[in-house]
């Protein structure tokens, strides 16, 4: 309601002040044209009624304020009709130059008051202003007038004037409605704007996450508070700062949609940031449509996670250990007993040459076998070391089909699909270890023969190089563990092939995916980067 009120006292002084300047007016231009002295028959009381309404004038302003608007303003209203209507008689009545006046009236109610108030005013003007006129006509009052008037002009007079005040009320409220229905639809919008703003500040300023906005320049606009927290800095002090000196680890910051991690040191102490980056659209500016008129970025401290996750690898690797250890021991330990076993029957009984012999192949088979368990379990544990260059993996792989494809059992069929251009960076004899372990693998699962397709193609920035067999395949409870060190279902070898090739992958920045199911076979899919570094 205060607003509504502090309104209508504005619309008020409005009033009165307007009121003083016609008033001033008036007075001038008969002071200075001398018109009263001529054409109206009473000039002198024209100049009381002046100062009259000057008065009047002063005692609303001390009044302002300290009344109630809306009587106040029909108060002031009333006493209007009143002057005007006083002037008009004192200019002639009918013949008068001022009835005008009445009409400003009529549009000054509607306005500040209201419709209703210009009917009040049009209605209580016509019954003034009818009355005198007719009272003129009748010599009623001391008013003469003219002969050159008739019946006729004082009825058109009445007819003309009050027409005009009503349809004056008429017009002004309904422009006030309108007016007033557009002004409360525009409050009602402005009010609904601030507190969606105020909403939005709330929720961006209370995110966990730190947010920035920045032209399209790459300046920073805003900063929220988790994002100021973050960094040690207040908004104010980032406000203007380029994304790159914020975040040094960005390449380019209009790239589209960019998602990097690095670290940034702060009052805290160095902390790791992951953040992403989008590009806001704008309207075309200059001709060019689709030019971004700023950037959002989105970043969060990933230092605890970081440490959590060293942590978790740390542990995962000593789990790994201990299993390790405990598969190693379980594997040494029956080409240890054959071993023992062998040696024993040498040194204790007086074998003849054959069984000699027959003792002494098992005892080299077995020693064989433990070095290929520590060989594997070497190349698993400690790899050797990666030496990466340019080649083109069509070539490898096409070079190591061709050796696969000699090393194919009978009733198995080999195809493959290369695409060309899967240019990347990588060991050339690691990959081709990993690609050759695969196709042995599927050959293991072909033991009465089916067909090896070998697909490489791009996808996604990636090279991907599918192996795909016609085999038994894997059950969903295996294929969780086939990657997993001394695993396998084979009845010779070692499980760790498959962990070989994934540890060689992983080196590479890339990894091996396994889609199976029992009864339809395996398809075992390469991923690494395209020019991708080590």
């Amino acid at each position: 309601m205060r607003p509504a009120k502090n309104s209508e006292t504005a619309k008020i002084k409005a009033l009165i002040t307007f009121r003083a300047f016609f008033v001033t007016v008036l007075l001038g231009s008969f002071t200075v044209f001398e018109i009263g002295n001529r054409a109206f028959p009473h000039p002198e009381a024209v100049f009381r009624l002046i100062e009259i309404l000057y008065g009047l004038t002063i005692a609303y302003v001390f009044f302002l304020g300290k009344v109630k608007p809306r009587p106040f303003a029909y108060f002031q209203l009333t006493l209007d009709v009143l002057a005007v209507c006083v002037l008009i008689y004192l200019t002639g009545g009918i013949e008068s130059w001022f009835p005008f006046l009445l009409i400003l009236l009529v549009l000054a109610s509607g306005i500040i008051i209201g419709r209703r108030a210009g009917f009040v005013i049009a209605s209580l003007s016509s019954i003034l202003y009818g009355s005198m006129i007719d009272l003129q006509y009748w010599r009623l009052i001391p008013l003469p007038y003219g002969m050159a008037f008739y019946e006729k002009d004082f009825l058109y007079n009445i007819f003309s004037n009050i027409t005009a005040l009503y349809l004056t009320a008429y017009l002004t409220g309904y422009l006030s409605w309108r007016l007033e229905r557009t002004s409360r639809k525009l409050e009602e919008k402005a009010t609904d704007f601030r507190e969606l703003t105020a909403f939005n500040k709330e929720v961006l300023e209370n995110m966990p996450s730190g947010l920035m906005v920045m032209d399209g320049g790459g300046r920073l606009i805003t900063l929220n508070r988790a994002g100021a927290a973050l960094m040690g800095i207040s908004g104010p002090e980032a406000a203007g700062r380029h994304i790159k000196s914020i975040f040094p680890f960005i390449a380019d910051h209009r790239a589209p949609n960019i998602r990097a991690e690095g670290s940034i040191m702060t009052p805290g102490g160095e902390k790791t940031i992951g953040l992403t980056v989008w590009a806001m659209d704008g309207p075309a500016r200059d001709g060019l449509a689709g030019m971004p008129s700023g950037y959002l970025c989105i970043f969060s401290d990933l230092t605890d996670i970081k440490r959590m996750e060293r942590e978790m690898e740390l542990k995962r690797r000593w789990a790994t250990i201990g299993e390790l250890s405990a598969n190693i021991a379980h594997e040494i330990r029956n080409p240890l007993a054959a071993l023992r076993g062998a040696v024993e029957m040498l040194y204790k009984d007086s074998p003849g040459e054959e069984q000699r012999e027959s003792l002494t192949r098992i005892a080299l088979s077995e020693m064989d076998r433990l070095n290929r368990i520590i060989t594997d379990f070497l190349m698993y544990s400690r790899p050797a070391g990666c030496h990466p260059e340019p080649l083109e993996l069509g070539l490898l792989l096409a070079g190591t089909l061709d050796l696969i494809g000699k090393a194919a059992p009978p009733g198995v069929e080999t195809s493959a699909e290369i695409d060309p251009g899967l240019n990347v960076h990588a060991d050339p004899d690691r990959l081709h270890q990993v690609f050759y372990n695969l196709a042995l693998n599927a050959f293991d699962a072909m033991p009465e023969g089916g067909r090896l397709r070998v697909r490489a193609r791009r996808k996604d920035g990636q090279a991907r190089i599918l192996f795909a067999d016609t085999g038994k395949g894997i059950a969903p409870e295996e294929a969780q563990k086939v990657f997993f060190p001394f695993y396998t279902t084979k009845a010779t070898g070692t499980g760790l092939g498959l962990s070989i090739a994934m540890r060689i992958m992983e080196d590479h920045g890339g990894t091996i995916r396994l889609e199976s199911g029992a009864g339809r076979g395996a398809e075992f899919t390469v991923i690494m980067p395209l020019n991708g570094k080590v």
